[in-house]
């Protein structure tokens, strides 16, 4: 997948004036956690004998890429748009307590998606393959193990490179059945240079809408 990029004309950006009040903070990262409702994703991945973890990565990816402010970039002084982001995921192999990072394009179908990316995680022999380390990427982790409320991320020491990252963080944890409904907490932080809580809103909304299209 090739992305597009476009540099963005500063001074007639509308976002212009609230980037440079979040660019005065030493840490203009937070982080928002809400509950999605996974009931049908649930029914549709063992319908399919796909993973349930591949295909939310896939849906999420879909839902970020359907809004544009998340398709902003900072790099140094200047502002970037990019046509599309790819996800790049945590994984572990059977029998290991090892994980390893995955990043593929976010292309076809979510079943032929989830088939890909079984394939290529498990004959991937590295930790990370750090030729795809771009800014264009977006970081996926899961927790499954514990009913996640809320998750923290690692990043550099506080520096004007660091205050730069443009690439948004999403977590979940083990989905939970209440009834005959099944629901996960979906983490998710961001740079506040570039994205409110309005986007992140429709991030939520997005991904509701597609996971209730699947069929």
């Amino acid at each position: 997948m090739d992305i597009i990029e476009s540099k963005v004309n500063y001074d007639a950006w509308e976002r212009k004036e609230i980037f440079n009040f979040f660019s005065e903070l030493s840490d203009p990262f937070y982080m928002i956690t809400f509950r999605q409702n996974v009931t049908k994703l649930y029914h549709f991945t063992k319908q399919h004998h796909i993973s349930f973890y591949y295909a939310l990565v896939y849906l999420c990816t879909k839902a970020i890429n359907s809004i544009p402010a998340f398709h902003y970039v900072i790099r140094q002084s200047d502002i970037y748009y990019l046509s599309e982001r790819i996800p790049s995921f945590t994984d572990i192999k059977k029998g290991s307590e090892l994980f390893h990072i995955v990043t593929m394009p976010c292309e076809k179908s979510i079943i032929d998606f989830c088939n890909q990316a079984k394939e290529l995680s498990q004959n991937q022999t590295i930790f990370l393959e750090k030729s795809m380390e771009k800014d264009s990427l977006i970081y996926f982790s899961c927790i499954p193990w514990v009913d996640m409320t809320a998750m923290t991320n690692v990043h550099e020491l506080a520096s004007e490179q660091a205050r730069d990252e443009s690439i948004p963080h999403i977590s979940w944890g083990k989905y939970i059945k209440h009834d005959d409904q099944f629901e996960l907490g979906i983490s998710i932080e961001v740079n506040h240079r570039l994205i409110d809580g309005l986007h992140v809103g429709q991030f939520a909304e997005a991904l509701t809408r597609f996971i209730d299209e699947l069929m």
